[in-house]
């Protein structure tokens, strides 16, 4: 893929899944832990969803060279955004299916609701009621998926900022 393709792509991909890990806490803010189906500490998952949805959404529209020095490489340097799409996506294909199981488990498993909550945000809509399968593989899984890769993208680039220089 070209450079200015890839960044352009690298940047739509990180807003897009910053503003989904910030629309994904709206729901435990609106229960404020009260209506949840178990007692789970809600604010953790409000804060954590809010801190790496804003941090995806400021690497897509910080400038290039910022993210180049805080990295320590050239800006020019496709590996920069190539890298941390590839951990976006693997965080974001593993969290997909994390989603699709937790739906598809059945009910004589008892699964950790709070574990679960934690695995996959996504699942309080479970809990609350039975989505089809349409919606799982279209609308709820995905929107995991953008927030693990969101998640995916902040540990990529915090790992990419602050590993120490190979010598070369």
């Amino acid at each position: 893929m070209p450079g200015r393709a890839l960044r352009a792509t690298s940047r739509i991909a990180f807003l897009f899944c910053g503003l989904i890990s910030l629309f994904t806490g709206v729901p435990y803010v609106m229960l404020r832990g009260v209506g949840l189906p178990v007692q789970s500490e809600w604010v953790i998952f409000v804060i954590a969803l809010g801190l790496v949805g804003i941090f995806s959404v400021t690497l897509a529209v910080l400038p290039r060279s910022w993210m180049a020095k805080a990295c320590r490489k050239d800006q020019d340097d496709q590996r920069l955004f190539s890298a941390l799409l590839k951990v976006l996506g693997i965080f974001a294909a593993i969290s997909y299916l994390v989603a699709v199981f937790a739906y598809f488990s059945p009910n004589r498993w008892n699964l950790n609701p709070q574990l679960m909550l934690a695995l996959c945000p996504m699942y309080l809509v479970k809990m609350t009621f039975d989505p089809s399968p349409l919606a799982i593989f279209f609308l709820l899984a995905p929107m995991n998926a953008a927030v693990y890769g969101s998640l995916g993208l902040t540990l990529g680039y915090a790992w990419s900022a602050f590993r120490k220089r190979t010598s070369s």
